[in-house]
């Protein structure tokens, strides 16, 4: 298997227990309408944190040696990793920076501060911020841990998968939102290990969908990042990378891209049925599945990956408004 393993999966687990929560899963009975078969969702928006990346980062930070704690870390983020990886190091007791874009929202920004971190905004894009988290490496001897190309991060997430099959043994598909892909390599790793049947299904956006670019390229692919309301799933997957491409074309079974209103419905679709706040990244399973882009057979589960919306644009979402971040940002 390319890249992590299970048994690196494994190690992950025994390594991030008591570190980070075990979240629960649910069996939906509006999605089990729509789908005609058992639909559970996994909320790991519930994590510490508000977002499954808080394993990775957990993962990362607890695999350091002690030249690597000395300088620090420093990551680029979208927000949830950045919020992750603050609240690692500061439990461990590590300096930590974090190098976002400006498209990162405030809200976000915000609770990275308020985690402790160093903030440093450059650019307008992710591939912006990895430049400045290059330069701190270079020149502060900072330890760089990545949102999601990296094999202690990977099989940190990973861990969902673990759970997941806990959960819901006789599990037929998964459905996972899709950025970097740390996530979905991590949990398709874990999951096609122990039942090789199993389909993982990622999701994405249309505007700056990087993965799936790459994927249709053959290769790691520069995509424009454009405003979206699933600003978690944005970002570049890096020219150069390393552990997350091979493993999500070896590993995952489709990718499915979703429109602003299709994305904005399931958001709407997780308040009002499910009683969940989600950020927009977080409800393309929900999404996808009451946009008909899914086709289910057999026990499925949609991951709720994180719950860091801005609340005034959650507001608007939920109220019913037709929001374009594009327009908006024009």
């Amino acid at each position: 298997m390319t890249g992590v393993t299970a048994d690196d999966i494994a190690a992950a687990r025994e390594r991030i227990a008591g570190l980070v929560r075990r979240t629960p899963c649910d069996l939906s009975p509006s999605l089990q309408g729509v789908a005609g078969a058992p639909v559970w969702l996994k909320h790991e928006h519930h994590q510490t944190t508000g977002s499954f990346k808080l394993r990775g980062a957990s993962n990362a930070v607890a695999s350091l040696g002690d030249a690597e704690r000395a300088g620090g870390v420093v990551g680029a983020s979208t927000g949830n990793h950045g919020r992750a990886l603050a609240h690692a190091a500061r439990r461990a007791g590590l300096r930590c920076v974090i190098c976002m874009s400006a498209l990162v929202p405030r809200n976000k920004v915000d609770a990275i501060a308020a985690e402790g971190a160093e903030i440093v905004i450059v650019g307008r894009s992710q591939d912006d911020a990895q430049e400045e988290v290059d330069r701190l490496v270079a020149e502060e001897g900072m330890t760089m841990i990545p949102p999601f190309d990296h094999q202690a991060v990977i099989a940190g997430q990973g861990t969902l998968g673990l759970e997941m099959l806990d959960d819901v043994p006789d599990l037929e598909t998964a459905v996972i939102p899709l950025s970097g892909g740390g996530l979905i390599a991590g949990i398709a790793a874990a999951l096609k290990s122990a039942r090789p049947e199993v389909r993982v299904v990622g999701i994405s956006m249309t505007r700056g969908a990087a993965m799936h670019a790459s994927l249709a390229a053959g290769e790691p692919t520069l995509v424009e990042e454009l405003p979206t309301l699933a600003d978690s799933l944005g970002g570049g997957i890096g020219l150069g990378n390393r552990h997350t491409f091979a493993m999500v074309r070896n590993l995952v079974d489709e990718v499915v891209l979703l429109s602003e209103a299709e994305i904005a419905e399931g958001v709407r679709h997780c308040y009002w049925q499910e009683r969940q706040v989600l950020e927009g990244g977080a409800a393309v399973g929900p999404a996808a599945l009451l946009a008909g882009r899914l086709t289910l057979r057999g026990p499925s589960l949609l991951l709720l990956s994180g719950c860091n919306i801005d609340m005034a644009l959650h507001h608007r979402l939920i109220s019913g408004e037709n929001v374009d971040l594009m327009r908006e940002a024009e």
